[in-house]
């Protein structure tokens, strides 16, 4: 009897865990792990004044569509123009318009943004005139004295190749990358910034939209006029701010299925919120 008993318990075990194993792999039952390997991964590289904004634009959209992920890695503009064109990525980010040679590409502005001068907070110089500004940059002037400034040398701060941020600096002012004069040179934005607080003699130039945040969140740094127009998000939205550019996101051909949602998404009301967040001016109206 007990070994009756004892095999009927064995059988009934073993007809469970058939049972827990069949419901596992029902549709609707899958583990975490299991959904996420079969996400869909949409990757975008490019310019990091785009980034941070596409990334929380992606936080976003995964929200709303829990099968699919966004990868956002940064590298310049040229990066992402470059890695759409060749596949290597699904979207390309760059914070300027595209070139002649780039006209195959397919491009959608979701901001506007703009480049300013920064100084150190406490640099007593409130503002440059373009020739002042080109002479500092070529090394003509070398010393904040001869601009009303401290006796000290000035510390030019440049943006590395492939960075447009540099292109559209160089146009503006025109000038060869081999005419400036620098210092130190850096990447991205957050570098620039943290340059030019951490040094109370030097000079750089950066997103109008991500020096007007630093700037207001105590980050020792100041914009600089343009013209006689202060640097400044409300004056890129009005137009009157020199120095602008589009915030664009680049596809190979025209976009569709995950890309062409990602963008459409990009591109609506639906994000002004995240975009002002970030002090950048929405297109979306």
């Amino acid at each position: 009897m007990k070994k009756a008993i004892g095999a009927v318990v064995l059988l009934s075990l073993i007809l469970a865990a058939a049972y827990f194993t069949n419901l596992l792999n029902l549709p609707g039952t899958e583990t975490a792990e299991a959904a996420a390997s079969h996400a869909e991964k949409l990757v975008l590289t490019g310019s990091s004044t785009v980034a941070p904004l596409a990334a929380e634009i992606g936080k976003r959209f995964e929200s709303q569509h829990p099968n699919v992920r966004i990868d956002v890695q940064t590298g310049g503009s040229s990066r992402g123009v470059n890695d759409a064109r060749s596949d290597l990525a699904d979207i390309g980010m760059a914070s300027r318009a595209l070139k002649p040679e780039e006209a195959e590409l397919k491009s959608y502005t979701i901001a506007l943004d703009g480049i300013s001068i920064i100084v150190n907070a406490t640099n007593p110089v409130t503002a440059l005139d373009k020739q002042q500004i080109i002479d500092v940059f070529t090394g003509k002037i070398t010393n904040w004295n001869a601009l009303g400034g401290n006796d000290a040398p000035i510390t030019v701060v440049n943006k590395a190749e492939g960075r447009s941020t540099l292109e559209l600096f160089l146009h503006y002012f025109g000038l060869n990358n081999t005419d400036i004069k620098a210092q130190v040179v850096i990447g991205d934005n957050q570098q620039g910034i943290k340059t030019v607080a951490g040094n109370p003699d030097a000079i750089g130039y950066v997103s109008v939209g991500a020096a007007e945040y630093e700037a207001g969140h105590a980050v020792a740094i100041k914009l600089l006029p343009l013209d006689g127009i202060a640097a400044s998000v409300e004056n890129v939205r009005n137009g009157s701010f020199p120095l602008s550019r589009p915030l664009n996101l680049v596809t190979k051909t025209e976009p569709s299925g995950v890309a062409k949602a990602f963008i459409d998404f990009a591109s609506s009301y639906d994000v002004n919120d995240l975009i002002e967040a970030q002090y950048f001016v929405p297109v979306a109206h």
